[in-house]
């Protein structure tokens, strides 16, 4: 009998590519009526420079291992309360204005102060910009009440928080939230799946955990013995994790839910 979800936050309620590629499609408009810059070689150049500086500082192991990606250093304060995100706090400053500079680089213009405007106008147009999934109201309206509802995400406290305060009507429907930055480990870490079954008081079998990466929401879950269901929305090629559900669309999950609740 299932008795809580675990829902992941960022691309399974939250449509948070969305928002990062339309905050990107803003700024990058802003490069295109100064210089003429073509917007979409631009975010291409910004993107590629991003994520290689990303992976060059100290902080990197630590973000991989929380589940922080390049993009969101883009427009994160991380104002945590731990060692690596005051070092990331201290970076990002930093880390913004090098990766769109570069990119400006790229495409020909060196204009660091330039760079510098544009890396200060993308945390504003991300916030601008929050996306929510149209099933998502549907379905958690549906399940609330019925389940007790956990949501699982991998991040910095203060950006997720951010997250769902720009996004604040999705907060009521979870009974707990849990941050991987919070916990110290995220996942696909088998302890933060063991720390929400805790929470919840109940056991692996009781629980299903619903996300969009195989890699963090499906392998975590396989790994604890909890039930999975992928949502790809997207028809992405699986690769050797293999969940135990795979659906295209939130409402797919009342069909699952009632057939474990037959058994």
């Amino acid at each position: 009998m299932i008795k809580a979800i675990f829902f992941d936050l960022d691309d399974t309620l939250l449509w948070d590519q969305k928002s990062i590629k339309e905050a990107f499609v803003a700024t990058c408009k802003v490069a295109e009526e100064k210089y003429g810059l073509d917007p979409s070689l631009l975010e291409e150049a910004v993107r590629e420079a991003a994520s290689k500086l990303y992976a060059s500082y100290e902080t990197y192991s630590f973000t991989q291992m929380i589940g922080i990606n390049p993009f969101e250093g883009l427009w994160g304060n991380f104002l945590d309360d731990h060692d690596d995100f005051r070092k990331m706090k201290e970076i990002v400053p930093t880390y913004r204005r090098e990766a769109w500079t570069a990119g400006l680089k790229t495409m020909g213009i060196d204009d660091p102060e330039f760079g510098h405007e544009l890396a200060e106008r993308f945390p504003f147009e991300r916030k601008r910009l929050p996306f929510v999934y149209e099933e998502t109201f549907a379905i958690l309206d549906s399940l609330r009440g019925k389940y007790q509802l956990l949501l699982l995400t991998n991040g910095s406290p203060d950006l997720q928080n951010t997250k769902l305060s720009i996004t604040s009507e999705l907060v009521p429907y979870f009974d707990q939230i849990v941050i991987s930055g919070d916990f110290g480990r995220g996942k696909p870490d088998p302890t933060i799946f063991e720390h929400a079954l805790t929470l919840v008081s109940l056991d692996k079998d009781e629980v299903i955990m619903v996300g969009d990466n195989l890699v963090t929401d499906i392998l975590g879950a396989n790994r604890c013995g909890i039930k999975s269901v992928w949502i790809n929305r997207h028809n992405k090629e699986r690769n050797e994790v293999i969940p135990t559900y795979e659906i295209n669309h939130l409402e797919e999950l009342h069909s699952i839910l009632d057939q474990l609740n037959q058994l």
